[in-house]
């Protein structure tokens, strides 16, 4: 197996540490960047501080497990993709492992081709993963360039309502609806009210945060 040339960062959480150090060596040695971790919550005291990457997580572990921390990662929003690695692989910890969001499950002891397949796998959901985290903070970030009243108007633009029936909504003339509109236009980077409609597709989801 030849190296990955390029800087990949991946995950271990596993309380053995044999199989730790052993997987960190060997990932290390083939080009990615391997960071362990021993338990499940290091791994998640340490999260804000590490890069997007991959994770290896054993589903049996003190303390914290690989299912309740696949649950703590949904809570706290974090979409890097998962590998499970078990060694009582079995349908209802495939069946917990894929509901809590997992891309794959390896069974101990697994040989160094489905490995790679299984990071193969997982590495190219994260990069789909952060191109539309990407695209969504694009959207997001335009947003934010518009007034409340411009997004008050854009809102009302997405239902199609004409500018008569918004100047009626919102307690404006016609002209200052028609001002808003023309505004959020170039705010948002497009030449038609079609277009601006799919950023305004996006206020409902953004709410505050805009």
């Amino acid at each position: 197996m030849g190296q990955v040339g390029e800087d990949r960062s991946i995950y271990v959480v596993d309380d053995d540490r044999e199989i730790r150090l052993s997987l960190s060596f060997q990932l290390s040695t083939l080009g990615y960047s391997c960071t362990p971790f021993c338990r499940a919550a290091d791994f998640l005291g340490a999260l804000e501080h590490l890069k997007p990457g991959c994770i290896l997580l054993d589903i049996r572990m003190a303390g914290m497990d690989g299912i309740e921390m696949l649950a703590a990662l949904q809570e706290l929003g974090v979409e890097w993709p998962v590998v499970i690695m078990t060694g009582h692989a079995d349908v209802p910890v495939a069946v917990a492992a894929m509901k809590g969001g997992a891309v794959e499950l390896l069974e101990k002891p697994f040989e160094e081709a489905l490995l790679m397949a299984a990071l193969d796998k997982a590495f190219g959901t994260l990069s789909e993963r952060l191109e539309r985290s990407s695209h969504f903070a694009a959207i997001h970030g335009k947003l934010k360039t518009l007034s409340p009243r411009e997004r008050d108007v854009l809102a009302h633009l997405t239902a199609g309502e004409p500018n008569k029936l918004i100047a009626d909504a919102l307690g404006l003339s016609v002209r200052t609806v028609e001002m808003h509109r023309a505004n959020l236009l170039p705010k948002l980077g497009v030449r038609s009210t079609a277009e601006a409609a799919v950023f305004g597709l996006h206020l409902g989801r953004l709410g505050t945060s805009v």
